[in-house]
């Protein structure tokens, strides 16, 4: 995570329709802000009959946050005005799921609540009754989001540890423990890992922010990674993917470290690639995981012949840059992955301005751009935005935020990825559909043959807007500066 002084860009303040299409039968939730409360329609005035389509809506002003509306339906009528044509002759990538961060900080503060209200939001955090969330990114030894700085092998000052004797997960206990308790929900959920920094004493500057890793440790670290995943398995917890080093480029925060993009290719085809190899470890190695400002530091690694063979993809953050530099990276090399696995939300943020431009940028500007992730930050905190490291960002606002034992909040980032993980499971297709008038769209093919449609509204007023699939038309109206999600 960038501390909160790196971040330069500005949110737009303009405010995002979500409407939620589904056509499932049973879509009942244990949330009580996702009940099916308001019937009255957004629906346009088109026909009652033919096929259904189920439409879930977050207006930017709060009024309604991820509640099911009245239902739309198709008809032959030809569509007039704005439309918005999906094709599922169109396909794209895969799915691999929507999610967040789950920081030491985020388990600390979801400890704090007692047995029933914990479980009662992992549930719905996690469950498909609830939003379904089939992602997780997680630290490797301590994030700036973290209570202090730990690695799993730190020594007193002068001392080293080539061999790795002292490496132990357990100041990662808690963590740990809270995986355990979200597999039994949903065993199927994918994990990415990525360190903020190595033990101190594998870096030339000994310390926990900035530095780079000492090249005769770089046989070492790999070790240390072969070691993390070995052991999270021997606790029934797969590390699905990681990432050499978060954010390698922004050496200031606590914990950090700079890595070059040569560096990087280095470390993967000279080290991690082959331990990996030796130790008979799947786990993807995903390249960057940084800015959308900079493609050619993926593009230097995926050009490295020798390191390519190792790397999944790449993974980008959007502090910086365009997210088209997703599909930049992917038009050069379309037979690797590309990822998005970090947005942050601001405690000075807007609740519409945030929904508008994450479910523009990190939902449907990613998932547009060959993404098979979108990822927001981290999942809780207090409601001073803690803990963090110091030096850490102060300012990161999570999807919740814990109060005291009982009583916990939903934020803006909980309803922004709720609108893509609550109908769009793993493995599903993104297809085609249109956009126009400020209405950003991305669409998707389910497992279980469903179409969804996430569409965003920038305009401050309604919208009339007409679906248009297999020659049928549906008429529907978007509340303005909202997020609506259609199922069909």
């Amino acid at each position: 995570m960038k501390s909160q002084h790196s971040y330069s860009f500005v949110l737009r303040s303009a405010a995002l329709c979500g409407v939620a299409l589904l056509s499932f039968l049973n879509c009942s939730s244990t949330s009580s802000d996702l009940s099916n409360n308001d019937n009255s329609g957004n629906n346009g005035n088109g026909s009652t009959s033919g096929d259904p389509v189920q439409v879930w809506l977050t207006k930017g002003d709060q009024t309604v946050k991820l509640q099911q509306q009245g239902t739309a339906y198709f008809s032959g009528t030809s569509s007039t005005g704005t439309t918005i044509e999906v094709d599922a002759s169109q396909i794209f990538q895969s799915i691999d799921g929507f999610g967040y961060t789950l920081t030491g900080g985020s388990v600390q503060v979801i400890n704090q609540l007692n047995a029933t209200k914990k479980q009662e939001l992992l549930n719905d955090l996690f469950s498909s009754s609830g939003i379904g969330i089939s992602y997780l990114r997680i630290s490797i030894g301590a994030s700036d989001l973290n209570s202090e700085v730990f690695s799993y092998d730190d020594m007193p000052t002068g001392q080293t540890d080539p061999t790795l004797a002292q490496f132990s997960l357990t100041k990662d206990q808690a963590v740990i423990q809270m995986l355990k308790d979200i597999l039994v929900i949903n065993p199927n959920i994918k994990i990415l890992a990525t360190p903020w920094s190595p033990p101190v004493w594998m870096k030339d500057n000994g310390n926990s922010m900035g530095g780079s890793l000492k090249p005769e440790f770089y046989g070492v670290y790999a070790q240390y990674f072969v070691k993390y995943i070995q052991q999270m398995q021997a606790q029934g917890i797969k590390i699905d993917a990681i990432t050499p080093q978060n954010e390698p480029l922004h050496p200031g925060n606590n914990p950090s470290m700079y890595m070059t993009a040569g560096s990087q290719a280095t470390f993967i085809k000279n080290n991690l690639g082959p331990a990996f190899q030796a130790a008979n470890i799947t786990t993807k190695i995903i390249a960057y995981d940084h800015n959308c400002d900079d493609p050619t530091y993926p593009l230097t690694v995926l050009n490295d012949t020798a390191a390519n063979p190792y790397v999944d993809g790449s993974a980008f953050h959007l502090y910086a840059g365009d997210i088209s530099a997703l599909s930049t990276v992917h038009n050069l090399f379309p037979n690797k992955d590309v990822y998005f696995t970090e947005q942050w939300t601001s405690s000075t943020g807007g609740f519409s301005g945030d929904l508008d431009w994450h479910v523009k940028n990190v939902i449907i500007g990613s998932m547009r751009n060959w993404s098979k992730t979108a990822l927001e930050w981290n999942v809780a905190n207090d409601a001073s935005f803690g803990p963090h490291t110091p030096g850490g960002c102060t300012q990161c606002k999570g999807a919740i935020t814990v109060n005291n034992a009982t009583a916990y909040d939903k934020n803006v980032a909980y309803y922004i990825i709720a609108h893509a993980s609550k109908f769009v499971p793993v493995n599903s297709q993104r297809i085609a559909s249109t956009q126009g008038d400020n209405l950003s769209t991305v669409a998707f093919k389910t497992p279980a043959g469903k179409t969804v449609l996430i569409v965003q509204n920038s305009n401050s007023g309604d919208k009339a807007f007409t679906i248009k699939y297999n020659q049928k038309t549906a008429p529907v109206t978007i509340s303005g500066s909202s997020t609506a999600t259609y199922i069909f």
